[in-house]
């Protein structure tokens, strides 16, 4: 287990930081751009009993029918935001986001401190080797320092626009917008530790996932030896 500060997401990006006051799972943090397939290499892992904690999922969780984040952003953009079930309008939020920067930041501040906090709370409790961190804005949100080590997914950037306009059902206008909005993948490659390339199939995926698996066990395991040393 890798000792942190406890308020470790508040840190700037400057190099990684594994400090003192709170026991925490070795994290490997899995990052990529939209439609890189983080989703897939994510799955990999879970199959072979790695832990995830998901930002994405955690941020659904918050905004779920009837909790008291999707009340505030209710209040804030209006009843309009909510489907016939409830649910969170996500296209139109993101319609509203994309075109407004203030509203983007003031949804990221109502957000984001609470996505950090369940984080903080799920990678306390995790009694496993090492946990994957999924977080598809790692690079973008400041959060390169919170991680023991760091994996991309990476792809041309064709193939990324090709893949979101299939999975979304997008233009390619749109999906070039998306990807305007995030690092560069020269900037997110810029802080890889380790990187796996998902331009082919599904089947490829695999033996990258299980040497990195491999990788990171040892790794954990070293850090977790009083006489270890990462690699």
């Amino acid at each position: 287990m890798i000792r942190r500060s406890a308020n470790f997401f508040a840190m700037p990006s400057c190099h990684r930081l594994l400090s003192q006051d709170l026991l925490m799972a070795y994290t490997v943090a899995l990052t990529g751009g939209i439609g890189s397939g983080k989703s897939t290499v994510a799955d990999a892992f879970a199959r072979l009993g790695v832990p995830l904690v998901d930002a994405d999922v955690i941020a659904r969780q918050l905004v779920a029918p009837g909790s008291p984040v999707l009340a505030q952003i209710v209040t804030h953009f209006g009843a309009a935001l909510l489907q016939a079930d409830g649910q969170l309008d996500r296209a139109a939020l993101r319609q509203i986001i994309f075109t407004h920067p203030s509203e983007k930041a003031w949804l990221d501040a109502l957000l984001h401190p609470q996505i950090q906090a369940e984080t903080r709370h799920q990678l306390a409790h995790i009694s496993a080797p090492y946990a994957l961190w999924v977080v598809p804005l790692l690079v973008e949100n400041r959060l390169t320092t919170q991680a023991d080590r760091i994996l991309v997914v990476d792809l041309p950037i064709e193939q990324q626009l090709a893949r979101t306009q299939a999975r979304d059902g997008v233009s390619r206008e749109q999906a070039q917008r998306i990807l305007a909005a995030q690092a560069t993948r020269q900037q997110r490659l810029a802080w890889a530790d380790d990187i796996i390339d998902n331009s082919g199939s599904a089947e490829a995926l695999i033996p990258q996932v299980a040497a990195l698996h491999r990788h990171y066990l040892a790794l954990a395991q070293a850090a977790s030896s009083p006489t270890g040393s990462p690699a």
